[in-house]
C-alpha cells in the first residue's frame, strides 16, 4: 500500500528527539500554560514572522477567536471562499455573522479577487482567504480590497505553514493568520493545536483572555470566553517538529517537482502552475482530471494507491449552509474543481519508487495521451 499520508514514518525518523521532549514535560509535571508553550509561541512567531503568536487547541478557534477579537459579530458579512475545509465559514456562523461567498480562480484554487469584490457589501467587515494546499492565495490584491473597504483579513493557514510571497510568509500578510497543527498538517501535532500570529498588540492580549475563559488575571474574567489552550505536551512535540519543518518543506517541494515532471504531458490532467516569487509548501499535490475523476482514483485504490479528494462538496451547497440559499451553479469554478480534484500521495518521507508507481498508475488507467492539453 502507498498511503496518502504516513505520519508512523515521520516518528520514526525523529522518535529519540520527540520521547526526550515528551519525557522532560512528565518529568517536570507542568502540563498547561508552561514553558514549552511560551518558547513555542515564540518560535513560531519569529518563523512567520510576526511580534505576536498566542497557542490555542486548534485551528478552527484559532479563526473562532481572530474574528471575535475582531469584534465580527450577529449583522455583520465575511467574505470567503466555497472551496474549503468546513472550519473556514462554520466560525462565522459561530460568532454570529454571515458567510458571504465568493468564487475561485480556477488555476489556483484560491479566492478570486475579483469575485471578492463583487461580493463585499455595506455589511462586510472581513475577508477570510484560504491559502489552499499549501499555495498562498493572492494577498496583495485581497489586502488592497481590505484597504479600499476598510475590511480586516483573517488569512486561513491551516495548509500553508512556511509557504510565502516575496519572501513573506503567509500568517504576516493580514491583519491576523490562523494556524492548525492537526496531525495530518506539514507542521501535525500528535493531537490538536492551532496557534494564532499577529502586529496587533491588542489583538494578541484579547485573545490570550479569550482563550483562558476571558480572564486577564486569574479568576477575573472580563468577559465570556472559552478553554482552547494549547497544552504544553504538544507544544514540546511541535517544538522537535519545527525544526525540522524547513527540511519537509523541500523534500515536499521534490516530490511535487517529481510529479510534475512525470505528469505534465497527459493530455487529461491540469496541474497548478507556481509563480517565481509564490513558495508553495505542498501540504497537497492536486491534481485535476478532466475526464472521469473516479474513475482515476478508483484505479488507484486497485493498485493500492491511496488518493485523497478535497473537497468533493462546495460549502455553499452544504446542508450547515442551505439557509443561504445557495444553489449548484453559484460559483461555477469551485464546483467543477469539486468534481475535478484528486491530492495523490505526498509526505516528506515518500520514496522516489513510490512516486514512480504513483506516476505508472496514472498513465496506465489514462492511456497513451501523451500530447500536451490544448
Amino acid at each position: 500500500m502507498i498511503p496518502a499520508l504516513d505520519l508512523t514514518r515521520q516518528y520514526q525518523a525523529i522518535a529519540p528527539e520527540v520521547d526526550a521532549a515528551i519525557a522532560r514535560v512528565l518529568a517536570a509535571g507542568v502540563f498547561i500554560n508552561g514553558p514549552n508553550v511560551a518558547a513555542f509561541e515564540d518560535e513560531i512567531a519569529r518563523y512567520v514572522g510576526t511580534r505576536y503568536a498566542v497557542g490555542l487547541n486548534s485551528g478552527t478557534d484559532a479563526l473562532h477567536l481572530a474574528l471575535r477579537a475582531l469584534d465580527v459579530g450577529p449583522g455583520d458579512e465575511v467574505v470567503t471562499t466555497p472551496f474549503s475545509f468546513a472550519a473556514t465559514s462554520e466560525v462565522i456562523g459561530i460568532v454570529g455573522a454571515t458567510p458571504v461567498f465568493a468564487d475561485i480562480d480556477p488555476a489556483t484554487f484560491n479566492l478570486d479577487p475579483a469575485a471578492v469584490e463583487a461580493a463585499i457589501g455595506p455589511r462586510t467587515r472581513a475577508i477570510i482567504p484560504v491559502h489552499l494546499y499549501g499555495r498562498p492565495a493572492p494577498m496583495d490584491a485581497i489586502k488592497a480590497l481590505a484597504r479600499r473597504h476598510h475590511l480586516a483579513v483573517v488569512e486561513d493557514c491551516a495548509q500553508s505553514i512556511g509557504a510565502s510571497i516575496d519572501g513573506r510568509r503567509t500568517g504576516s500578510l493580514g491583519t491576523v493568520g490562523a494556524f492548525s497543527f492537526y496531525p495530518s498538517k506539514n507542521l501535525g501535532a500528535y493531537g490538536d493545536g492551532g496557534m494564532i500570529v499577529t502586529d496587533d498588540r491588542d489583538l494578541a492580549e484579547r485573545i490570550r483572555r479569550l482563550r483562558a475563559h476571558g480572564a486577564g488575571v486569574k479568576y477575573h474574567h472580563d468577559e465570556l470566553g472559552l478553554n482552547s489552550r494549547l497544552d504544553e505536551m504538544q507544544a514540546a512535540i511541535l517544538r522537535v517538529k519545527l525544526r525540522h519543518l524547513e527540511a519537509w518543506i523541500e523534500q515536499r517541494g521534490a516530490i511535487a517537482a517529481r510529479y510534475t515532471d512525470a505528469l505534465a504531458s497527459l493530455r487529461r490532467l491540469v496541474l497548478t502552475e507556481v509563480p517565481p516569487a509564490t513558495r508553495h509548501v505542498y501540504h497537497q499535490f492536486t491534481i485535476r482530471v478532466l475526464l472521469d475523476r473516479d474513475r482515476l482514483s478508483q484505479s488507484l485504490r486497485e493498485r493500492d494507491i491511496q488518493t485523497a479528494i478535497y473537497y468533493p462538496v462546495p460549502l455553499h451547497l452544504q446542508p450547515v449552509h442551505a439557509a443561504l440559499g445557495y444553489r449548484p451553479g453559484a460559483f461555477e469554478h469551485a464546483e467543477c474543481a469539486a468534481n475535478e480534484v484528486l491530492s495523490l500521495p505526498i509526505f516528506p518521507e515518500l520514496r522516489d519508487d513510490e512516486v514512480d508507481t504513483v506516476v505508472a498508475g496514472i498513465r496506465e488507467t489514462l492511456g497513451a495521451n501523451l500530447a500536451p492539453a490544448p
